[in-house]
């Protein structure tokens, strides 16, 4: 693999020969600035275990080494990467796997570690959803997972992501990730702030990527750093967990921002050491006890987490000026909810106490039940998933709920020429048709969609927006 010279302003340089700690060589951090970066990929426990996942590809002679703070992360070799993208396999289109750089699955370890628990959490800044998968994952799809996105063009991407790896306890909103302390004093149990940042851990993928750098930049995006982590900090509720990461190197962006918030709140913030996060950790830690990763420590990108522990409360921020305005969704009643999900049983769908039924005109939705008492409090782009469309004939299921609530009943396996007909968006003729009048077809024992019987055929309902082109999956039919 090849890569362009890249970009390191003088500046910079000088920044990180002061910045980095003594036991680590300087030549080593320019060699691994100037390496291509290694690609790593997270298995999606909540659709296939991780020894399921690697009997699975093992024909296919990935090597898969194991991410030493992630038990579900891989760096991965292959050699048939040109030829067929990682993104366009079988097992990431139906959400077994998340392309992901394995520094970044750091903060959600952090987040979830000694045996942490939270039962609501909110992710600050979530696009494109590496880190909001994998927190949901860790959540088991129980408890609710607020995921905020500042962006309006990257909610889209956020939402299809967290759709295809079969997520329900998620509520998106679209805000400046600075309203939280006001609008949500207090609500969560544990925190992720992945602030936007100057990404001078990220010239590995972009060698481009320090063309605007400057140390003026830096201190002003440090600025909306601090307002953020603030933010963030009144949103915890007392007990709670708050890990503030950024993907770049100087102390200006990370270990001051951390800093200058424990001299805010002195009594109120406790720095929890990460040096015992996995085997190793200690080579990246700083004397505070944040994890400080300089791309050759352990040859991924430049990375900083710090974990902190809200102690007690703090005085409560002035009330937000903005309007949530009013919510569109109704529970559904009792009554109702039983044959909607009755109906839902006998198609194969089924879901737990932690999700409820809300309706809004024709539209059926299963809202987490921990989401609620912060309804009316911000304005949500969606809230959960979409199970079905009424109609005159009963319900229209949707995909994303087919995707997320499938079980063992009403499946029909699809071969591999089968399924990638499916990916395409066309009907599929099998030799032998399922016996109802629809099925959930699966492909590798995995929910891609439902399917209705048409004479011969099986009705394709694949998103017309998610529908593939060309070449498709590992290779030919012979590995299935």
């Amino acid at each position: 693999m090849t890569q362009r010279p890249v970009y390191l302003p003088e500046d910079f340089l000088v920044q990180m020969r002061q910045a980095m700690p003594e036991h680590l060589s300087f030549d080593a951090f320019i060699a691994a600035c100037q390496r291509p970066l290694r690609r790593s990929i997270r298995v999606n426990t909540l659709k296939i275990s991780v020894s399921d996942f690697l009997t699975l590809v093992a024909p296919y002679g990935w090597q898969l080494t194991p991410v030493p703070w992630c038990e579900e992360g891989f760096w991965i070799e292959r050699d048939d990467e040109e030829a067929l993208p990682l993104g366009i396999t079988a097992e990431h289109l139906s959400g077994l796997f998340y392309i992901q750089e394995a520094s970044s699955m750091l903060p959600v370890a952090a987040l979830f570690a000694d045996g942490e628990s939270p039962t609501r959490v909110m992710d600050v800044a979530a696009a494109p959803g590496s880190k909001t998968t994998q927190i949901a994952a860790r959540m088991g799809n129980q408890g609710a997972l607020l995921a905020n996105e500042f962006s309006a063009s990257r909610v889209k991407v956020l939402h299809a992501n967290i759709s295809r790896c079969g997520i329900s306890n998620v509520a998106l909103t679209h805000f400046d990730g600075r309203v939280f302390g006001a609008a949500l004093p207090e609500a969560f149990d544990a925190i992720l702030l992945d602030a936007p940042c100057s990404g001078e851990g990220v010239v590995r993928k972009d060698p481009d990527a320090l063309k605007n750098w400057s140390v003026e930049s830096n201190q002003a995006i440090a600025a909306t750093q601090r307002e953020l982590i603030t933010s963030a900090f009144h949103a915890l509720r007392p007990g709670g967990t708050l890990v503030y990461s950024t993907c770049t190197l100087n102390r200006d962006e990370n270990e001051a921002v951390c800093l200058w918030l424990k001299a805010q709140y002195p009594n109120e913030v406790e720095f929890l050491p990460l040096d015992g996060l996995f085997a190793g950790a200690k080579e990246a830690t700083t004397p505070e006890g944040f994890l400080h990763v300089f791309p050759q420590i352990f040859d991924c990108e430049g990375f900083f987490v710090a974990r902190l522990r809200k102690i007690a409360s703090v005085e409560p921020l002035p009330a937000p000026t903005f309007k949530p305005g009013t919510f569109p969704f109704m529970p559904v009643r009792n009554k109702e909810a039983a044959l909607i999900t009755a109906a839902a049983n006998r198609s194969g769908l089924n879901w737990g106490d932690h999700l409820r039924l809300w309706q809004r005109d024709k539209e059926i939705w299963l809202f987490p039940v921990e989401m609620e008492p912060l309804i009316g409090k911000v304005r949500f782009s969606r809230i959960g998933i979409r199970l079905a469309e009424v109609h005159n004939k009963g319900y229209r299921w949707q995909h994303e709920a087919v995707v997320a609530l499938a079980g063992d009943s009403n499946c029909f396996e699809l071969s591999w020429q089968e399924a990638e007909e499916w990916y395409r968006g066309r009907d599929v003729y099998p030799e032998v048709m399922p016996t109802g009048d629809d099925a959930i077809v699966t492909f590798q024992g995995i929910p891609i969609g439902l399917a209705k019987k048409v004479g011969s055929r099986l009705k394709n309902s694949y998103p017309r927006e998610l529908v593939r082109d060309g070449r498709l999956f590992t290779g030919n039919a012979e590995k299935g």
